[in-house]
């Protein structure tokens, strides 16, 4: 990476699922309040629970998130001339880290821009945070829905999505969104998609689409969403060079 590659520090990217913190804190709250009062050994246990997990969530939403996908960006060796895009974006803690990357190529996010799913989710925050960066240059946002990509095929060399598909209602609808990311990729271009569920549905719709080297792991505990019991799992696929075609 280049020395900007921590200057996301200065940038803001908010807190994923930011309801999941007040819920949390009010489970806590209960159950101190519980043990207090009946000096019960299981309330106590359940508050450490809880604060373990949201220790884990902070983490990640914080800093573990942009340490792991600091890994999987440099695994992908981009030439940096690449046009990119980033299916849910947000207020972009992977499409600029991935725009760092880039000294001559392009960077695309599209979002609904929901402050449910991040909190001051809006396309001027990532547009705020391009320019902490200092890559507003090569980025370019668009307000759109993953279902219905507004792009031709064979648009992207490599498109990325973190903890976006997931916020789809219904397997139905995360499998188009798929769908889309795989018809606006490239031959030869790269699929990289992360999320917490539905990961093996993902890989198996984009095997039977045609893509290849369809693979799946798990990112360690740097994102796991308040404990193990909520992994993010990475899948990954290559277009053929003759899949231009692919629906």
């Amino acid at each position: 990476m280049t020395p900007r590659a921590d200057r996301h520090l200065r940038a803001s990217y908010g807190i994923d699922a930011p309801a999941f913190l007040p819920i949390a804190g009010l489970v806590l709250a209960a159950n101190l309040v519980v043990a207090v009062w009946t000096h019960a050994r299981g309330p106590m246990i359940g508050a450490a629970v809880i604060l373990v997990c949201i220790g884990f969530f902070l983490h990640t939403t914080r800093r573990g998130k942009f340490l792991a996908w600091r890994d999987v960006l440099d695994g992908l060796e981009l030439r940096g001339d690449e046009r990119i895009l980033d299916v849910g974006c947000g207020r972009g803690a992977v499409l600029l880290a991935a725009a760092r990357r880039l000294p001559t190529g392009r960077a695309v996010g599209i979002d609904i821009w929901s402050r449910r799913d991040q909190s001051g989710n809006a396309a001027n925050a990532a547009r705020r945070n391009s320019a902490a960066e200092g890559v507003e240059e090569c980025v370019s946002l668009a307000t759109a829905d993953m279902m219905a990509l507004p792009f031709r095929a064979a648009s992207f060399d490599v498109i990325l999505s973190s903890i976006a598909i997931h916020n789809i209602s219904g397997l139905a609808g995360r499998l188009r969104a798929v769908e889309e990311a795989a018809r606006v990729l490239s031959p030869g271009g790269r699929l990289v998609l992360a999320d917490i569920r539905s990961t093996g549905d993902y890989a198996r719709r984009l095997q039977s689409l045609g893509m290849v080297e369809v693979k799946q792991h798990g990112l360690g505990w740097r994102m796991w969403w308040g404990g193990p019991w909520a992994p993010t799992r990475l899948v990954t696929a290559t277009k053929p060079p003759g899949g231009a075609g692919l629906p």
